[in-house]
């Protein structure tokens, strides 16, 4: 054996043994993170507001506010700001028809029609509009999602709870697709619950944290104490990952994942393979800022498992296919132990069913993605080129 393939097979192993170990490591904390459940005489007396940021979300921005409105909250403590980015559609129209005292828009072209200095910002728009929303919000507690989604009538008392019991200065919590309709939505809608897992586990082991801006809450005290997103608004994406790192810097132990379906918040996957290469990207562009070097590392080494995987395939004629198939049948394996762990938490089992078209789209999609991601940080979002 010379020495180049001794090498390659080293990497290998160690890439594949590292993949292994996080997601045992993963299900382990996942399993030990304990399922959060509301006493049932609990009353909250927190203010929240609720930042809904939009940018022509017509198609669904009246079921997402329907679905806040519908809370068993006690109405008189929450609010909903919808933050209006420029849309060109009907959505603020869908709202105002609402005729709700809750919902306040609060329109980006009005913020800033006389100030020119926000071109210089045109990434980060939607950081600007929470940090204007924040300006005017009236609640202690900011809960956060996006227009595309609808929520769970008990979801803002989960927050609460968590917020009013632990002091919690950042809630993150779960986020699923439904309603699939093709392969690559199922794909993504199975992809989406082992990152739920993957995300529980991080928060509750210490070790790691990451979190979806269509679902998480912080108090504004923690928000203002860090700077809101002061070092980061320079960033198209980051008002999710980028801000909880920042908060978690400073209070260490205040940062908790809602364990419960009933905190989960519903979206649709997206259908076409460009809409969703496009917000992966936009996801990933973010990664290599990370102030927190675990997150990155263990990115880095999935992204170099996959692309070995590749590797190793298209080296069959040289190498046999000897090593392909045990990286394939190790990441099946471990994966397939996860993700049922996860798809059975969620009442999902029946994404399981596409499993092995998905572990061939997920290893696809990691070294499209990741490639992509890091050659180049331009992509197009909500009819924007985002650089």
């Amino acid at each position: 054996m010379s020495n180049t393939l001794l090498v390659y097979y080293s990497l290998s192993a160690v890439f594949a043994c590292y993949y292994v170990y996080l997601m045992l490591r993963y299900a382990k904390d996942w399993q030990a993170l304990p399922s959060l459940k509301i006493p049932t005489d609990f009353e909250p007396h927190t203010h929240i507001s609720v930042l809904v940021p939009a940018r022509n979300e017509a198609q669904h921005i009246e079921n997402c506010l329907r679905s806040i409105l519908a809370q068993t909250y006690p109405k008189h403590l929450f609010e909903i700001i919808l933050i209006d980015d420029h849309s060109s559609d009907n959505t603020v129209a869908l709202a105002n028809a609402l005729e709700s005292a809750q919902i306040r828009v609060l329109s980006l072209s009005e913020c800033f029609k006389n100030n020119a200095s926000t071109s210089e910002v045109h990434n980060s728009f939607k950081k600007l509009g929470i940090k204007e929303a924040i300006k005017v919000a009236k609640g202690e507690l900011l809960v956060c999602t996006d227009a595309d989604c609808i929520v769970n009538p008990e979801w803002l008392r989960h927050f609460a709870y968590v917020y009013e019991q632990k002091n919690a200065k950042f809630i993150a919590a779960p986020v699923n697709f439904y309603q699939e309709q093709s392969t690559l939505e199922r794909f993504q809608s199975l992809d989406f619950v082992g990152m739920m897992g993957i995300t529980g586990a991080g928060i509750h082991g210490r070790y790691m944290n990451m979190c979806n801006g269509a679902n998480l809450a912080y108090p504004r005290e923690a928000f203002e104490a860090v700077g809101g997103f002061d070092g980061i608004d320079h960033l198209a994406s980051g008002d999710d990952m980028l801000l909880m790192q920042k908060i978690a810097r400073h209070y260490k132990e205040g940062i908790f994942f809602l364990k419960t379906p009933q905190a989960t918040v519903f979206t649709h996957a997206k259908s076409t393979w460009t809409t969703f290469v496009q917000q992966r990207v936009r996801w990933a562009s973010k990664s290599t800022v990370y102030p927190e070097h675990r997150v990155t590392f263990d990115l880095a080494m999935v992204f170099f498992f996959c692309c070995n995987i590749v590797l190793s395939l298209c080296l069959i004629p040289f190498v046999g296919y000897s090593l392909f198939l045990i990286q394939l049948l190790l990441k099946s394996i471990i994966d397939f132990y996860f993700l049922n762990i996860m798809a059975r938490y969620f009442n999902r089992s029946d994404l399981m069913q596409s499993f092995f078209s998905a572990q061939l789209l997920h290893i696809l999609y990691i070294v499209v993605v990741g490639t992509k991601s890091n050659i180049t940080k331009e992509y197009e979002w909500k009819g924007r080129r985002v650089k």
